[in-house]
């Protein structure tokens, strides 16, 4: 495609633009079980309203737009709040879990640099781990050694004690891991990290947002936060189970001086004057940042816990009623929202042929292996869909057939 050189009416250009919306997945209905995190028709609102109050602005500069800095701290106080954090704890917003952890990283590889005299360093985190990790290790020169799982999907800590050394920049633990919804033992390999001088870090950009509020309702919560020793940085995304708009997270330090020593970036050696940040990108969208502070304080802890609740009876009636189906598993034992399943083993189902059915019922499920298993991530609005669901999957399993080839979907 060129650029036209007349451009487009703006009747047209929305009406072409719904034409190709009209292709992608139906998250309004709740048919996609990751991506969106639809809560209610308030909540859009408000996030619509934040969004176009700041569709435009920089927080580049926070001198020029010095609302988005106050929003941003306060986001991050918020946050700082509800993964118990100690008062000298501090943080920055980013635009999603990615970034949040390529920072966490990277003040890590500092760290070890300037603390331990590291300089070839490692970065240890378990196969289960978001892709993020790699991706991090892959951009700021670190190994990237990988800890193998216990029978629970869990990583398994003696493993990770092995792989530690004198390199090993950053030891990692989710809370919980996307592919299982599986928390993995944090205080163990936490302080397998402390004991050594090691950063460790907790990924819970999933459970950032929704654990705290299950402590609430009183369910089993593992320990996962800054009240865990050795922890020194987490990682929570806004934009998950906070039901804010891409894209905003969270990366928090238990030491506010390492926010500065080892993740900051100062540059002064151009004619532009002193250039700051604290993350990734230069330029900033606003809007994520506004959305982000508005939704948390327009729910606020009553909001969240009652979200909470309709998710954990979300989370009831579909895995309940896969467990019911004779022929399928739940793979490891999930935390809260986000949970695999499969056939089970001797069942004689295809579970990708299930998965295959259920795209043509109009359900987006993702596909992952190891083992081979489909994949669910529930917000509020599922718990209206779940008897359908269930009803859809009862009938998958009864008429399987062989897989149509459909490779892995991630996300």
């Amino acid at each position: 495609m060129e650029l036209p050189k007349r451009g487009l009416d703006r009747e047209t250009l929305r009406a072409t633009m719904c034409e190709r919306k009209a292709q992608d997945a139906d998250w309004h209905a709740a048919r996609t079980f990751s991506l969106v995190y639809p809560a209610n028709d308030e909540v859009d609102a408000i996030l619509a309203d934040a969004n176009e109050m700041y569709l435009y602005e920089n927080a580049l500069n926070p001198l020029r737009f010095p609302s988005l800095r106050q929003m941003e701290v306060e986001v991050v106080s918020i946050t700082k709040g509800l993964l118990h954090g100690p008062e000298e704890a501090d943080g920055c917003m980013t635009s999603g879990g990615t970034e949040s952890i390529i920072m966490a990283v990277k003040a890590a590889r500092e760290r070890a640099r300037a603390e331990r005299g590291v300089t070839e360093p490692t970065l240890v985190a378990p196969v289960s781990a978001h892709p993020a990790f790699g991706k991090a290790a892959h951009y700021l020169g670190l190994e990237h050694i990988q800890v193998p799982l216990g029978d629970d999907y869990r990583a398994d800590v003696a493993a990770a004690a092995r792989l530690l050394d004198e390199r090993t920049a950053l030891l990692v633990g989710s809370a919980p891991n996307y592919p299982f919804g599986t928390a993995d033992p944090i205080p163990e390999l936490a302080a397998l990290a402390a004991d050594r001088g090691i950063s460790f870090h907790t990924d819970a950009c999933l459970g950032g947002f929704m654990l705290p509020f299950y402590e609430r309702l009183g369910e089993p919560v593992p320990p996962f936060d800054f009240r865990v020793p050795g922890v020194t940085t987490i990682s929570a995304d806004v934009h998950k189970y906070g039901y804010a708009t891409k894209g905003a997270s969270v990366v928090l330090h238990r030491d506010g001086d390492h926010l500065k020593s080892y993740q900051r970036f100062l540059y002064d050696r151009w004619p532009g004057g002193l250039y700051l940040s604290f993350a990734m990108a230069g330029a900033r969208p606003a809007a994520p940042i506004a959305a982000a502070w508005a939704i948390l304080n327009y729910l606020g802890e009553e909001g969240y816990v009652e979200l909470a609740g309709q998710v954990r009876d979300a989370v009831r009636a579909f895995r309940g009623g896969i467990e019911a189906i004779p022929e399928l598993e739940v793979v490891g034992d999930p935390v809260m929202s986000v949970f695999a399943f499969r056939a089970g083993e001797g069942s004689g189902v295809d579970t990708f042929a299930v998965g295959d059915a259920m795209d043509d019922k109009g359900w987006c499920l993702d596909r992952q292996h190891g083992p081979d298993a489909l994949h669910l991530m529930l917000s509020p609005k599922h718990l209206t869909v779940a008897d359908a669901f269930l009803a859809d999957l009862r009938d998958a399993v009864a008429h399987h057939g062989p897989s149509r080839g459909k490779e892995a979907r991630y996300s």
